[in-house]
């Protein structure tokens, strides 16, 4: 019991003196370590007869404990001393001012990706994304496009080498594919956006091999025409940021949704650059329609059962409309000029409360 306490006086000491947390380690490993002190005296507890083990197996035990115990407090006592150093001695000056912008843009493109992730993420839409590269299935069968559609044909649409199976994998002329993948791996109900690039075969002003698109779903029991004008003239409204957005469904046709409709905004075209929310004219800004019941079919969903839209639009005309640029081709020449011009800085997250752009 003498040697107990002795010991215990000592370590003890030592650790209300260690100044750093390597002494501190230095003395756990020397005295709790497989090869410490207190470590042999517990060893010798199989030597001992049962009676005495009685007495000095719950000695040695408290020991171990207070030991462990103190050498836990120094450690915390240690480490708050080693962190009001550091900030007694990393002082930042926040009167300066902030360092300036020097370089660097977020792209339009991306900046308007932001923005209607941010609107359509508060109606309660999650993001869904898939491979550019696709079957023949996910970006026309599934979609209701009939053998000899257009964009089925080469002038349209970029097709790859067949495969060891003679398949001809395809870029994907829009992002539906995504919405087939997500009807056929999730119950509804539904409720996604989908962001991404899609190619087709055209270069001109307003359109390019590689563009972006954003498209929507929503599938359920109960989503009926009326639910998809009021998202889409809401999304219109915050998009624009202009609090009376005047917007009108004309019939279309798209393979994949009956009935379809492309959606215009009232806008102003004098003066060379459009002015949505105000004059006489209408401007087609995206498509729309309630999804076909074959589309619904080909991914394992009744019809009879679940009913829900779609919509889709090009991301890189809605930054052309919403921040006047005048063409499309810019985007894609890395001219750092133009990025200067037209970028925006990548810090300043879009929001509906704090403003988009």
């Amino acid at each position: 019991m003498s040697d107990i306490e002795t010991l215990e006086s000592e370590v003890l000491g030592a650790i209300a003196v260690a100044d750093d947390l390597a002494v501190l380690d230095s003395i756990r490993v020397g005295e709790l370590g497989k090869k410490g002190r207190v470590s042999g005296l517990m060893k010798t507890l199989g030597k001992m007869d049962p009676e005495e083990r009685k007495v000095m197996g719950p000695k040695l035990n408290a020991l171990k404990n207070k030991l462990n115990d103190a050498i836990d407090a120094r450690k915390v006592e240690l480490e708050d001393a080693e962190l009001d150093a550091r900030l007694a001695s990393e002082k930042a000056d926040l009167s300066l001012p902030a360092a300036p912008w020097k370089s660097g843009a977020l792209h339009p493109v991306m900046q308007v990706f932001e923005e209607i992730e941010e609107i359509f993420g508060a109606m309660g839409f999650s993001v869904a994304e898939g491979p550019d590269i696709e079957d023949d299935f996910h970006n026309f069968t599934a979609l209701n496009f009939p053998v000899g559609h257009p964009a089925r044909e080469e002038h349209d649409t970029f097709f790859m080498v067949p495969d060891a199976e003679g398949e001809r994998k395809v870029l994907r002329t829009h992002t539906s594919p995504v919405q087939v993948r997500t009807m056929m791996s999730k119950e509804p109900p539904i409720r996604v956006i989908i962001p991404g690039r899609v190619y087709r075969n055209d270069w001109d002003a307003t359109h390019t091999p590689m563009f972006h698109q954003v498209e929507g779903l929503v599938i359920d029991k109960v989503t009926h025409m009326g639910h998809l004008k009021g998202c889409l003239t809401d999304f219109a409204r915050a998009f624009f940021e202009v609090d009376e957005v005047e917007t009108r469904f004309r019939p279309h046709f798209f393979p994949f949704t009956e009935p379809s409709a492309e959606m215009d905004v009232k806008c102003d075209r004098s003066g060379g650059n459009v002015k949505i929310g105000q004059g006489d004219d209408w401007l087609e800004i995206l498509g729309s329609g309630m999804v076909h019941p074959n589309v619904l079919r080909n991914c394992g969903l009744d019809p009879n059962e679940y009913q829900g839209f779609a919509f889709g639009m090009g991301v890189d005309r809605l930054a052309m409309l919403k921040y006047g640029m005048p063409d499309l081709r810019p985007y894609f020449e890395s001219d750092v000029r133009w990025l200067s011009h037209y970028g925006f800085k990548p810090w300043l997250l879009p929001s509906l409360s704090g403003g988009l752009s």
